[in-house]
């Protein structure tokens, strides 16, 4: 059979258009299936800005840590030191307790002895108690002078002690573990004033006899 006129392809009625029409594509929207356009680049200065803001805002949450850090640690500190006061006193209450009842028998006491025996009582207390906080005595009668822990109050002239030795005890002083407390105040020896005189004048009068 013979192709009618005004019969096309199929091809060219499938395609809707023949080989010689022009086929328009619609455009495509940007951004729908292609390529997305390109931000533009920051500039150094925007660069700068942004990275200031970044840092400034580092920097406060930091400072707003610290400050919280800073705030525990004080109350923590506080705490600790209140718990050390509070277990402290509770070591020294019973020796307050023993001294009152000492206090209270030397009113009706007739013997001397009964209220020494209880004021020693007291002072074994509290070396036991002394002793479970760390607390030592600082040695002094005997010992030579250690500024370092001796406070000297007073020279006593002997010649039965070396010089710098330490004769008598005015106030005991305390080491507490490692650390000194308090320093002792103490009495120390030094030779007899005229005891140097003395020697040179019988050096003198040795020589001038011979």
């Amino acid at each position: 059979m013979s192709e009618q006129a005004g019969d096309k392809p199929e091809d060219e009625q499938a395609n809707g258009a023949s080989e010689d029409e022009e086929v328009i594509f619609p455009e495509e929207e940007p951004g729908e299936g292609g390529q997305m356009e390109a931000e533009p680049e920051p500039t150094p200065l925007e660069r700068a800005h942004a990275e200031r803001d970044r840092m400034r805002e580092q920097l406060l949450r930091i400072a707003a840590d610290f400050d919280n850090f800073r705030k525990r640690s004080r109350k923590e500190i506080e705490e600790v030191r209140r718990r050390s006061i509070e277990d402290t006193l509770r070591e020294v209450l019973p020796i307050v307790d023993n001294l009152e009842r000492a206090a209270g028998a030397m009113t009706g006491a007739t013997e001397v002895s009964a209220v020494t025996e209880g004021v020693h009582m007291v002072l074994r207390g509290f070396e036991d108690i002394a002793s479970r906080l760390g607390l030592k005595r600082v040695p002094t009668v005997g010992n030579l002078f250690d500024p370092t822990c001796h406070d000297a109050m007073q020279q006593e002239e002997t010649n039965e002690h070396a010089p710098g030795t330490i004769v008598a005890e005015v106030v005991p002083g305390y080491y507490l573990g490692e650390r000194l407390l308090r320093p002792a105040m103490v009495v120390v020896a030094r030779p007899p004033t005229g005891t140097g005189d003395q020697d040179d004048a019988s050096a003198n009068g040795d020589d001038a006899s011979e």
